[in-house]
Formats: C-alpha cells, sequence, structure tokens
C-alpha cells in the first residue's frame, strides 16, 4: 500500500507541477505589479471589516476560516519534514512560493467573490463555480469539486487528525493498550477520538456560521500563542539568529540536500501549509460579505503572509536556532548529511519542533507543541469539512440533489476517526495527492482564465481607480466586460433601486 501510495505521489508532484505553481505566482506577481507589497497596508485595515450578514460572514472571519485550513501540522511537521529532506534551504523556498503565492492566493480569491452565488441562505463559490460561470466548463467544474471532495474530504482530514491523536499522546501517554482492527491503541487515544467526534459533528452540522464562529476566536489565539513561544526561542538566543539565515539563504543554492530536493520539498511543503493556489482559499472567500471581490482577494493574499511568514518561519527558526534536527541524503537511502539528535527521530512528524521547544522549555515544550498540534490540526479539519459541504453543494445544482450531505459528513468523519488510530507513515504522501490533485487543476485553471478573460486584474484595476477617487466602492461587472457575475449584478441593481427611493 505504502509504496503504491508513493508512486502515485510521485507523478503527481513531479517537477512539472513545482515549477507550475512557482511560475503561476511569478505570473501574477507581474501581472498585479506585486500587489502583495504595494497594498500590504490596505490588507491589514481590511482586516478590520465586520460587516457580516445573515448569508455571508465578515471578512475576518472568512480570513480565520482559510486560516484554519492554512495553519495546520504543515506549519509543524511539515517545516519539520522540509527541512529534514530538504535541508535549511527548504525554508528559503517556502518564502519564496509565500511571496509568489500572495499573489495567486488574490487572484483565486478575487474569482471566488466575483462568481460566488446565494444558495439556501448561503453565499458559495470557489473554483468549481469560477471554472462553470467564467469559462462554460461545467466539466472542469465538475472535476474540481470530485478532486476536493476526495481530497478535503478523504484523503487530507486523516493527516490532520493522526497529528491530534498523536498530540494525546504526547501530553497523556498512551494509556492502557486495545487491540483494535488497526492494531493496539491506547485509551488515551480511544478518548481523544470521542471528543473530537462529538465537538466535530456539533461544529459541522452547525453550517459556515458556527464554523466561522469558532475558528475567529481559536486560530487567532492559537497562533499568536505559538509566535509568542517562538519569539521566546529566538530572543533567548539573539547571537545565533545572523548565522541561522545566513545558513538557510546559502544553502537554499548550494543544498546539503540538492538543489533539488531543497526546491522540491520547501514548494511542496509550502503549498501545502498555505494552500496557495491550491483552490481551498476561494471557498472561505466566496463567503465574505464585501462591497468589492477585490478586497477579500487582498484579505485572503494576506493569510498567505501569515501561515508561511509568521507561522512557519517560527518553527524553521526554533527547530535551526536550537539545531534539533537531522537532514537525509536521497542516495544512500537513509544516510544522514546532518545529525544532531537521533537516528530513529521521526522526520515527518512534530519531533523536530518538540525536541527544539523541549531543548529550551523542558516538558512545558512537549506539552505546548501537543496542544498546538491539537488545535491547529481540528480546526483545519473544520475547514475541509467546509470545502467538502461547498464542492457537494455544486455538485448537487448540476446533479439535482442526488448527494446526500449527511453522507459526507459521515465519511469525513470516519476518515477523521481512522486518522486519529492509524499510525501507518504514508498518511502524509496521502495527504500530498489530494493537495497536488487540486493545485493541478486550479493552477491551470486560473491561467486559463487569465488568457481568455482576465477578471482578477479588471477587478484589481477598478477597486484600486475606486480607492484613488475616494469612493464610493462599489463593483459593476457589466461595466467592467465582466459576464455572468448574476449576483452581483443582482446586488448593484437592489442598490441602485433602493437609493432612487432615498430622498
Amino acid at each position: 500500500m505504502q509504496e503504491l501510495v508513493n508512486t502515485i505521489n510521485n507523478y503527481v508532484w513531479s517537477e512539472a507541477l513545482i515549477y507550475l505553481c512557482l511560475g503561476a505566482g511569478l505570473f501574477y506577481s507581474i501581472l498585479t505589479r506585486f500587489a502583495q507589497v504595494r497594498h500590504f497596508k490596505e490588507m491589514c485595515s481590511l482586516l478590520l471589516n465586520n460587516s457580516s450578514s445573515d448569508k455571508g460572514i465578515s471578512s475576518f472571519q472568512a480570513l480565520a476560516v482559510s486560516l484554519s485550513g492554512r495553519v495546520g501540522v504543515g506549519n509543524i511537521a511539515g517545516v519539520a519534514a522540509a527541512i529534514g529532506f530538504g535541508g535549511p534551504g527548504a525554508v528559503f523556498w517556502m518564502w519564496v512560493v509565500a511571496f509568489l503565492g500572495a499573489s495567486t492566493a488574490f487572484a483565486e480569491s478575487t474569482l471566488g467573490q466575483v462568481y460566488k452565488v446565494e444558495e439556501n441562505g448561503q453565499y458559495r463559490g470557489g473554483p468549481a463555480y469560477y471554472f462553470e460561470r467564467c469559462l462554460g466548463w461545467r466539466w472542469l467544474g465538475i472535476l474540481f469539486a470530485v478532486s476536493a471532495i476526495i481530497g478535503c474530504g478523504i484523503f487530507l482530514p486523516g493527516v490532520q487528525a493522526n497529528a491530534v491523536g498523536n498530540a494525546v499522546t504526547q501530553i497523556f501517554g498512551d494509556g492502557n493498550m486495545v487491540v483494535t482492527s488497526f492494531g493496539e491503541v491506547g485509551t488515551h487515544k480511544l478518548a481523544a477520538l470521542a471528543v473530537i467526534s462529538i465537538v466535530l459533528g456539533f461544529i459541522i452540522f452547525g453550517g459556515i456560521r458556527r464554523i466561522a464562529n469558532f475558528t475567529q476566536v481559536v486560530v487567532p489565539f492559537m497562533a499568536l500563542g505559538y509566535v509568542i513561544m517562538a519569539l521566546i526561542v529566538v530572543f533567548l538566543n539573539l547571537d545565533k539568529v545572523p548565522g541561522v539565515f545566513s545558513l538557510i539563504l546559502s544553502d537554499a543554492f548550494t543544498a546539503q540536500a540538492g538543489f533539488g530536493a531543497a526546491i522540491g520539498w520547501g514548494v511542496k511543503r509550502g503549498i501545502y501549509s498555505n494552500e496557495a493556489g491550491q483552490g481551498t482559499g476561494p471557498h472561505a472567500a466566496a463567503a465574505a460579505e464585501v462591497d468589492h471581490p477585490a478586497q477579500q482577494g487582498l484579505v485572503q493574499a494576506f493569510s498567505v503572509y501569515v501561515d508561511t511568514l509568521f507561522v512557519c518561519t517560527a518553527t524553521a527558526l526554533m527547530i535551526l536556532i536550537t539545531q534539533q534536527y537531522n537532514v537525509v541524503g536521497e542516495l544512500p537511502a537513509g544516510q544522514f548529511i546532518v545529525q544532531n539528535v537521533a537516528a530513529d527521530t521521526a522526520i515527518s512528524s512534530a519531533a523536530f519542533t518538540q525536541l527544539a521547544l523541549n531543548s529550551v522549555f523542558g516538558n512545558f515544550g512537549q506539552i505546548f507543541v501537543g496542544l498546538a498540534l491539537f488545535f491547529f490540526a481540528f480546526t483545519t479539519i473544520l475547514a475541509y469539512y467546509y470545502i467538502t459541504e461547498t464542492n457537494v453543494t455544486y455538485l448537487n445544482r448540476v446533479f439535482k440533489n442526488r448527494l446526500p450531505l449527511v453522507l459526507f459528513k459521515v465519511i469525513l468523519m470516519s476518515m477523521v476517526a481512522y486518522g486519529t488510530v492509524n499510525a501507518s507513515g504514508y498518511i502524509w504522501a496521502i495527504g500530498d495527492i489530494g493537495v497536488g490533485l487540486m493545485a493541478w487543476i486550479n493552477v491551470l485553471g486560473i491561467l486559463v482564465i487569465f488568457f481568455i478573460h482576465k477578471p482578477a486584474i479588471l477587478c484589481l484595476k477598478d477597486y484600486e481607480d475606486q480607492k484613488k477617487a475616494g469612493g464610493p466602492i462599489i463593483f459593476d461587472p457589466v461595466k467592467l466586460g465582466i459576464k455572468n457575475a448574476t449576483f452581483w449584478e443582482k446586488r448593484l441593481a437592489k442598490q441602485q433601486a433602493e437609493s432612487k427611493k432615498t430622498p
């Protein structure tokens, strides 16, 4: 099974996908004139928009939902894996994919807003919607929706749930061992599974508003707490910081593990973590209540910075400053290029991060990493569910409500249960396949959209022009030549009708 999964993963994550993601980020960065830099101040101000409605959530809530998907196990265990397999230079390539990916996130999230729809009293949108409504390619919308359901509803929850289960055992130990069909499982992990299932079921059966209300509290708290811990480690080791940055930059181009390994692992783990181009961010972006699609595009671009430049960098600095890591070579298999910790330390796990904090804070470090993993992973599962629900809803529009949503809730919860108690090493590779399939479809799709219609670029220019003129901010898709943005057409017509009634 592991050999089959790894073979598929190698095909999905070929060099072609790695350079496609980097190329798409550079392409949109140039087209937007590096909006991720020019509009940084605007991004921060838009975060304060708390306008919501009975159909949509606020910009900040949408940011929190998308960050709950972005800030997950990849920020703790994924960064460790990037360093372990790609060397310290992989961190630099994570920064590159985040900087360039912020423009990709802007483009895809703006498209999510432009082509969103109102269904059953909620805003819905995402790649499936904009492929159909912008390109007229329903087949591509169906293909993405199916890949998103498989990736976010089946493959990816197991990765996060596995981390939740491991986090509990890090804090409380295994407890008594019980023989199950998955092998021996500790009673503490089984108890954690019961709690996770109850809380998860309560939240996901409450819809996007309940998910948003939960994540807007938990996500900022957990991310800030994690970054503060990293800053303490940095402050206590200020003399080592210049050397660490020098190591990252020098190893990025003269990589210990090989130049290809540094780029490959940096980009792969970067995309897995910040999800730029993957097509997951537009789902939450489309649910936001905003005056103009470009506003939420800019907010979502900022979320990539939060994920990679803040949280992932925090993990990398803790590991590299304390030197609690190993680097393995590809050939011969298993040979260490750098060995600072025990040879049996699992690379594709949070072990390096845990050891780094233990070296500074003692046993509290282990408990903190366990708690961080628990909350990071649990909120990511919530984001995966919302993405799954949105794409099931899309397919039900196509296939006349033949897919009962409750079935997919049960499937996702089953995969969470499987991932919590399963200890198979290939579970990360399964998650990579899910990410890769969505990334292939979405990145190619948004590039095609640009060459045919250019709606994201038109939206950015329109928003910049209105801001320069002093407002008010409105969105008129017909004026911009954007077709099938029916939600915005109806909204503008309603606003104009109401303004005529007002004396």
